[in-house]
Formats: C-alpha cells, sequence, structure tokens
C-alpha cells in the first residue's frame, strides 16, 4: 500500500483478501482512537482506519469506497481548514462498529466553522472553484452527519447504518395484482 502511514499498512495486511462471507458484522469490542498531527500523512491513516472498518463490517466494494472517502474528506477538512497544516495541532479520530451503524468522529483544534454557511459546491459561480465539495460528498456517501462546536474547534460524527445480518436490502411486499 503505496502512500499509506506504516500503522496502517501492517494493519491493513492482516486483513483477507477476498471478500467478507457474512453481510454485516457483529460489533467488536473496543473502539479505535486515534490522536495525530495535522499533516497528509495523518489522512491517509483516516482513510485506512475507515475502510478496515467497513471491511470488518461486510460492506460491498462501493459501500467501503463511500464510507473512506467521507472519512478522509472529513480528515482533509480537520486538517487543511481547520488547523491549517499545523503539525502542532492535533486531529481527534474515533472508529466504531456498534452492530447497527459504523460510527467515525473527527475533532480538529481549529476556529470553527458553521457548514449551513458554506457556498453550495453545485452553484454555477463555484463548479470549476479546486475545492468545497467535501461536505457535499461526506453527505452523499454517509447516512447522518452532526457537525458539532468544540472549544476549540468542530468536531463531527459520521454514521453509515448497517444492514441486519442475513440480508443487505428488506424484500419488498409482493404487489397487489389487479383485477381487470
Amino acid at each position: 500500500m503505496n502512500g499509506a502511514p506504516r500503522g496502517a499498512t501492517e494493519r491493513m495486511k492482516k486483513k483477507p483478501v477476498s471478500e467478507p462471507q457474512e453481510p454485516v458484522s457483529h460489533p467488536q469490542a473496543g473502539r479505535l482512537s486515534l490522536r495525530l498531527s495535522s499533516t497528509l500523512e495523518s489522512v491517509a491513516e483516516v482513510e485506512a482506519a475507515a475502510q478496515e472498518l467497513a471491511f470488518a463490517a461486510g460492506l460491498d466494494e462501493d459501500e467501503r469506497f463511500g464510507v473512506a472517502l467521507a472519512a478522509r474528506e472529513a480528515a482533509v477538512n480537520a486538517v487543511v481548514h481547520g488547523n491549517q497544516l499545523d503539525p502542532a495541532r492535533q486531529i481527534a479520530a474515533g472508529f466504531e462498529n456498534t452492530g447497527a451503524a459504523l460510527l467515525i468522529t473527527l475533532a480538529d483544534q481549529g476556529k470553527g466553522f458553521n457548514p449551513d454557511l458554506l457556498p453550495d459546491p453545485l452553484a454555477a459561480e463555484n463548479l470549476l472553484r479546486g475545492s468545497g465539495r467535501g461536505i457535499l460528498l461526506i453527505r452523499f456517501f454517509m447516512d447522518e452527519v452532526h457537525f458539532r462546536q468544540l472549544q476549540p474547534g468542530t468536531g463531527l460524527t459520521l454514521v453509515k447504518r448497517l444492514a441486519p445480518a442475513g440480508g443487505k436490502h428488506k424484500a419488498l411486499p409482493p404487489r397487489a395484482s389487479s383485477a381487470g
């Protein structure tokens, strides 16, 4: 895994290569908590940890991609916008499988911000901007996104609900036939 932090690479090597057999795992004991300096290497470590969490939960490849991308965007926001790439400031990241959902939390030590005041990334004047789509992607790939103001900084909780064990989707009830 080129570009991944050493610890993340070692953890990734322990995972089987094949797809998980069960659609959703049961909650695993413990919670992974990380305190990382505000560097782009830390962003890669957050992404790798989210990927591992999603894999262990039995999410399919597309869902794992979405969870990892959302965590990466949240970490980029914390490191670049929140802590302004100051390696003396830290980000805190937490990863947990509750059995019903994956929870990913991130917090920075920046000035904080109000996500409701961000410009619309889909507005014509913003379409060609080089940044500004992170929150949009996070909200697209996760089922719930919660912001909270910290003193100092911003906290973010990402929630990806898990399908019940035994199947990813509930079957739709049969349609009523119309006698015509």
